[in-house]
C-alpha cells in the first residue's frame, strides 16, 4: 500500500503517474487550477517533464519524494505536473519564460507563476537544498514585495507574447540565389571533420539539418558537405547512440564521439532518422544504411507498436533506477555468452577498449562496418556477427527492460509514416509500406474527427487533447507521401481537408504564418513555432506541405502562402543554418525547377518501383485513372508541360536537366 496518493493517480500519462505517489499534492494542468490559486492567493509551480527523462527522475527522487520538501511545496504553492509530450503548448510557453530569465532551458522544467499564470521565476534541475531555498525565497517575495513581483511578471509575460511572433515581410518576386551558399559557408566551421556532427557536445542527431545538407551537397556537387554528411551518418550508426543489438537511436550522445548516449529512445528521432538514412541510401547505397533501416524497423515492430496500430512515444533511459543498465555489458558477460567468438567480437564492438564507460561497464560500438571487418578477419562472416548479436540480444531480453511510454502522439506517428515510406522507396521492402499504411489507418480511424479535426494523443483506448500545429503539419506531410507512394486518392483528399482546416484554425492573416495553438487555447500567450530544432518547426513543415499541394492540385494561392512564409523567415537565416535547415530546404525547392509527374492509367510493378524513386523535394507524383490505351506520363514544371511520355527515360531526362 502506497503511503501517499495525489490527484495524478487519475491520469493516463505515464509521466504523471510516475508522480502519483509523491507526498506533493500534484494536480494536472487545467484552468480550474488557476482559479483555485487565485482563491487561495498562492503561487503556482508548473513543473514539466516527460517519462523517459533521466534528470526528471533524479529531481523527483531528491525533492518530490522528500516529505520535508513536499510539506513546504504543499503549504505555499499550487503544484501542477505537466507531461510535455501531452501539452507541448504549455511547455513551449513556460520554456520560453525560463529561457528569457536564465538564457537556458531543458527538462525537468520548473517555472513559478502568479495565480493568473504569469511567470516570475524558473529553472531546470534543482538539488534539494537549492530547491528549498528557492521555495522560501519566492514565498517571501510574493508576500513582502507583491508590487515588484507583479510588475516583473507583467513585463516577462509581454516578452513571452512578443517572442517568436513575426511580422509579414514585404513580398519579393525572386529569392536571392546567394543565400544558401552563404549559409553553408558560415556553417562549415561548426562541422566536426573527425567524428561528424557539430563541433560541440552533447551531440544531437538533428535529422532536418542533415536532410538539407544531403540535398544541398548533391545539388551543388559540394564535396565537403557530401563528405560531412556521409561521415556523420556512419559515425552515428556505429556509435553508442545507436542500439547495436536492438535497433533505434537514443536521443543524443553526451560526448563528441557519439559514444555515451542519453539512453532514452524517442519516436520522433527515429521516425526522422529513417527518412535521413533512406534518402542518403538513394544517393549512395550503403549496406550499413540498409542494416540500420531494417533494424530500426524491427525495433518499431517488436517494441513500439500497439494493438490498434499506433506507435508508442518513448522508452526510458533508466531501468532498476540506473541509467543505461539495460544496454551495457562487462567483457566477462560477453565472454561467457560468446565463448571463443568473444575475442573477435570485442575487437568489432569494443575497438581498442573504446567502449569503456564506467563501473566496469562497456557500451557496444564500432569503428568499422561489418563488411570491412570481415575483410580483415577471415574467420568472421556476416552471418557469424548476426548470430553473436542474436545471442547477446536474447540474453539482454532476460533483463528488466526500461519502461515504455505507451501514449501514441499523432505528430510523432506521422513523422514515422514519412520515414517508413522513404525507407520503402529506398529498399523496395514491403514491410516498411505495411507499417506505414497501418499507422496511417490508425490516424484516420482514431485521431481524425468527422469535421477534420485532429486529436493530439491517444492512450488506453481514448483520444484526447485537441491537436496542435505540429499534429496537422506532420500528418498532412505523411498523407501526401502515402498518396504519392500508393496512388490511393483518399490520402490526398484527407491531406487537403486537414490543410483547409489548418488554414482556418491556425493561420494568422496579419503575418502569413501559423500559430502553434488554435484560437481556443488556455494559455497566457499564443506562440508560433519558427525555428528548427530536434524536429523541424511546424510552420516550415506547413510551408513545404502547401508547396507540395500547389503542385498536386494546381493551387497557386497555396504556393503564395508558402512563398510568404519563407520570405518572412529569410532575413538573417544564413547566420544560423542549424536553426533554419528545413527553411533552407524550402528555399532550395523554390530556387530549383519543380515538377509534377502525372501517371495515366496503370503501370507494372518494376516501373512503379523506378517511378517512386523520382519522388524528391523537387518532384511529386499524381495519379489519374484512364483507359488502358491512355497509359503513360505527363510531366509539368517550370511553367510548361511536355507531350505525353511512355517511358521513364524521357521523364528522367527532363527532371534532371537542372543545376
Amino acid at each position: 500500500m502506497e503511503k501517499y496518493t495525489n490527484a495524478l493517480a487519475q491520469e493516463s500519462s505515464l509521466y504523471l503517474l510516475q508522480h502519483a505517489h509523491n507526498p506533493v499534492n500534484w494536480v494536472s494542468w487545467s484552468a480550474t487550477v488557476f482559479e483555485q490559486a487565485k482563491a487561495e492567493n498562492k503561487l503556482v509551480l508548473v513543473s514539466v517533464g516527460y517519462s523517459a527523462c533521466h534528470w526528471c527522475h533524479v529531481m523527483e527522487h531528491e525533492c518530490f519524494e522528500d516529505e520535508e520538501v513536499a510539506a513546504l511545496m504543499n503549504k505555499f504553492f499550487i503544484c501542477i505536473k505537466v507531461d510535455r509530450e501531452e501539452r507541448p503548448d504549455v511547455d513551449q510557453v513556460y520554456m520560453n519564460a525560463v529561457q528569457l530569465m536564465t538564457q537556458r532551458g531543458g527538462w525537468p522544467l520548473n517555472c513559478f507563476t502568479l495565480p493568473n499564470g504569469q511567470p516570475i521565476y524558473g529553472g531546470t534541475y534543482f538539488p534539494k537544498e537549492q530547491w528549498m531555498h528557492v521555495l522560501r525565497s519566492l514565498q517571501h517575495m510574493f508576500t513582502e514585495e507583491p508590487e515588484k513581483v507583479n510588475e516583473y511578471a507583467t513585463q516577462l509575460t509581454e516578452g513571452i507574447q512578443q517572442s517568436e511572433l513575426i511580422s509579414e515581410a514585404t513580398p519579393i518576386t525572386d529569392f536571392p540565389e546567394d543565400k544558401l551558399p552563404e549559409l553553408v559557408r558560415r556553417w562549415l566551421p561548426q562541422m566536426d571533420t573527425m567524428e561528424g556532427g557539430p563541433t560541440r557536445a552533447p551531440k544531437f542527431p538533428l535529422p532536418n539539418n542533415y536532410l538539407f545538407l544531403l540535398h544541398y551537397g548533391q545539388w551543388q556537387h559540394h564535396e565537403g558537405i557530401q563528405t560531412h554528411v556521409k561521415l556523420t551518418l556512419e559515425k552515428m550508426a556505429r556509435g553508442g547512440i545507436y542500439d547495436q543489438l536492438g535497433g533505434g537511436f537514443s536521443r543524443y550522445s553526451v560526448d563528441m564521439l557519439w559514444k555515451v548516449p542519453h539512453f532514452e529512445k524517442m519516436l520522433y528521432d527515429n521516425g526522422q532518422l529513417l527518412s535521413l538514412y533512406a534518402q542518403a541510401y538513394r544517393y549512395g547505397p550503403q549496406p550499413e544504411y540498409k542494416w540500420m533501416l531494417e533494424s530500426t524497423l524491427g525495433w518499431l515492430e517488436r517494441e513500439m507498436q500497439g494493438k490498434e496500430g499506433g506507435l508508442f512515444a518513448a522508452q526510458d533511459a533508466d531501468s532498476e533506477g540506473v541509467e543505461g543498465k539495460y544496454y551495457v555489458w562487462t567483457p566477462d558477460e560477453i565472454k561467457s555468452i560468446l565463448g571463443n567468438d568473444a575475442k573477435w567480437y570485442l575487437e568489432l564492438y569494443n575497438p581498442h577498449n573504446k567502449g569503456f564507460w564506467e563501473h566496469d561497464q562497456w557500451i557496444l560500438l564500432r569503428d568499422n562496418s561489418w563488411e570491412k571487418f570481415c575483410v580483415t578477419h577471415s574467420e568472421v562472416t556476416l552471418e557469424k556477427i548476426q548470430t553473436c548479436n542474436d545471442l547477446l540480444f536474447a540474453e539482454r531480453k532476460r533483463r528488466i527492460a526500461p519502461a515504455t511510454d505507451t501514449k501514441c502522439l499523432t505528430a510523432w506517428n506521422a513523422m514515422t509514416i514519412t520515414g517508413l515510406l522513404d525507407s520503402y522507396i529506398a529498399l523496395n521492402d514491403p514491410a516498411f509500406l505495411v507499417m506505414a499504411t497501418k499507422i496511417g489507418e490508425w490516424i484516420s480511424r482514431f485521431q481524425i474527427t468527422e469535421d477534420n479535426r485532429l486529436w493530439h494523443t491517444r492512450q488506453n483506448g481514448k483520444s484526447f487533447i485537441s491537436g496542435f500545429l505540429d499534429d496537422y503539419a506532420f500528418t498532412i506531410e505523411a498523407f501526401l507521401q502515402l498518396y504519392q507512394v500508393t496512388g490511393h486518392a483518399e490520402w490526398l483528399e484527407k491531406a487537403t481537408a486537414l490543410t483547409q482546416h489548418t488554414l482556418h484554425d491556425f493561420f494568422d492573416e496579419t503575418s502569413g504564418m501559423f500559430f502553434f495553438t488554435p484560437e481556443s487555447h488556455d494559455l497566457i500567450a499564443r506562440k508560433m513555432e519558427l525555428n528548427d530544432n530536434v524536429t523541424p518547426a511546424s510552420n516550415g513543415v506547413m510551408a513545404h506541405n502547401l508547396l507540395t499541394l500547389s503542385l498536386l492540385l494546381e493551387r497557386q494561392d497555396w504556393e503564395k502562402v508558402a512563398h510568404q512564409q519563407l520570405q518572412n523567415m529569410l532575413d538573417g537565416m544564413e547566420h544560423y543554418g542549424s536553426g533554419y535547415s528545413n527553411w533552407a530546404l524550402l528555399l532550395q525547392r523554390f530556387l530549383r525547377p519543380r515538377y509534377s509527374v502525372k501517371v495515366l492509367g496503370t503501370i507494372d510493378e518494376p516501373t512503379k518501383e523506378d517511378l517512386l524513386k523520382l519522388i524528391s523535394p523537387q518532384v511529386v507524383l499524381l495519379y489519374e485513372s484512364a483507359a488502358a490505351d491512355e497509359n503513360g506520363f505527363v510531366v509539368c514544371g517550370d511553367g510548361m508541360c511536355w507531350p505525353k511520355m511512355v517511358g521513364l527515360i524521357d521523364i528522367i531526362s527532363v527532371i534532371t536537366n537542372d543545376k
